[in-house]
């Protein structure tokens, strides 16, 4: 089976690689990179080389010259572009902080930026997908992952799925804490969790292994609710009160002001670091001595990534360091793994995932994305059903859902009064004056 790779020059592609490497059922038989960048994806053809040596079989990768070739004969297709390299990432995060407001990729008025920027191309190729590959199945890792799978899905129905690691590394992060062993949750005869929400929004709300809650006992443990991510985060009080664990990404909304304070006046946003860390990375690769020296650049710079994830809501939290287990990578890749072997397979493995809503949240639409638990077989993703959610819960994600799907139609259409709902209506963007400075500021910068 061919797996493309659309963004295949991207800094993560070579954790996908190494995991199809390892992987026991060998699933995929060629590996197909496509970027609209040459030179990036040269060098991360040379990070796969490396990794391919000396192993028995390594999967074979070819560079596609485009898109429709890299399309046609594929069976699974990742999309990991980034429209606007990280120029327009800074861009994102910069207009909204000039205006007061919170800049972040995903969350509050820069995803909403960074939406309308990428949602025109993602629905591109969900069309070429649909022309050239109908019967492969799209994983979307681009962000923002819920409106842009919820985009894709316009064309592609079921056949496309959006993954996130930040609700599965939540689950086994909880899991460890509360003293169990992370691997029994892929027993579903033994384990099950609800978790529910949007994308970079949602709460992880039970956790049961031998039928077993074990979230009550880890809320109740304060050295346990210390010894992780999220409980650092968020602090034992909060998540108390909350009675659920929340996705980090919520710290955005629930310390919006001391995370806005942590990053207002900071000389270099994330995505500042990220444009000069790999800017280096592929200025030093092109001119490194052979697969070798670039393998080992890279992973340098990976670990300096992953020690710096999440860095200003870490600083507004007391400050702290990541830890052994959320320094190791991946996550995306065990992900998608998974979730191929899923369908090829029809296993009716458990995964959180990005796929049309259904009746999950009777109070949203069918066709709006959510990200919960799914039972993944031959025939895709398919959600099951979750706990009623609470008010507040429930307040949080209609409100931000109403701003995807508002995105989506700006980017659609055209239509600047959709792209002003969407941005003056997110919770983190708290005028509509504003609002309409940031548009006009993003436009003449675009």
């Amino acid at each position: 089976m061919r797996l493309t790779i659309l963004g295949g020059g991207g800094f993560r592609v070579p954790l996908v690689y190494r995991a199809l490497l390892d992987d026991p059922g060998r699933a995929v038989s060629e590996v197909v990179l496509h970027d609209t960048d040459p030179r990036r994806v040269a060098v991360i053809a040379g990070v796969l080389e490396r990794l391919a040596q000396g192993h028995p079989a390594p999967v074979p990768v070819r560079v596609a010259d485009g898109l429709d070739e890299a399309l046609e004969g594929a069976g699974f297709v990742f999309s990991a572009i980034r429209v606007g390299g990280t120029s327009g990432r800074i861009r994102d995060e910069r207009i909204p902080l000039s205006e007061g407001v919170l800049g972040q990729e995903t969350v509050g008025a820069g995803g909403v930026l960074y939406g309308l920027r990428t949602i025109p191309v993602a629905l591109h190729i969900a069309e070429r997908v649909a022309a050239l590959a109908p019967d492969a199945w799209v994983i979307n890792f681009t962000n923002p992952a819920g409106m842009v799978t919820e985009a894709m899905s316009q064309v592609l129905g079921d056949r496309v799925i959006g993954i996130c690691d930040s609700p599965v590394g939540l689950v086994r992060r909880a899991a460890r804490a509360a003293g169990a062993d992370p691997a029994a949750l892929a027993d579903p005869g033994r384990a099950g969790y609800d978790y529910v929400g949007l994308n970079h929004l949602g709460w992880l709300r039970s956790l049961t292994l031998d039928g077993t809650d074990l979230l009550p006992g880890l809320l109740a443990d304060e050295d346990a609710l210390a010894s992780f991510e999220e409980g650092r985060l968020f602090g034992a009080d909060w998540l108390r009160t909350l009675g659920a664990l929340p996705n980090e990404y919520l710290h955005y909304y629930y310390f919006r002001r001391e995370t806005l304070d942590s990053v207002r006046d900071t000389r270099e946003t994330r995505g500042e670091f990220l444009d000069h860390q790999q800017g280096g990375f592929f200025e030093r690769a092109a001119a490194a001595d052979g697969p070798e020296a670039v393998y080992a650049l890279w992973e340098r710079t990976r670990l300096e990534r992953e020690e710096t994830y999440m860095a200003h809501s870490r600083e507004a939290s007391g400050g702290w360091q990541r830890d052994a287990h959320d320094l190791e990578g991946g996550g995306y890749d065990r992900v998608a793994l998974a979730l191929m072997h899923g369908i090829l397979a029809d296993t009716g493995t458990r995964l959180i995932l990005n796929v049309r809503n259904g009746t999950t949240v009777p109070q949203l639409a069918p066709d709006a994305i959510v990200e919960t638990v799914c039972e993944v077989g031959a025939q895709g993703a398919r959600p099951l059903p979750c706990a009623p959610l609470r008010e507040d819960q429930l307040g949080l994600m209609l409100q931000v859902k109403a701003v995807e799907r508002a995105t989506v139609e700006a980017a659609l259409f055209k239509d600047r009064d959709a792209a002003l709902r969407a941005l003056a209506l997110h919770p983190l963007v708290d005028s509509p004056t504003v609002a309409a400075r940031i548009l006009e500021r993003a436009a003449e910068r675009a």
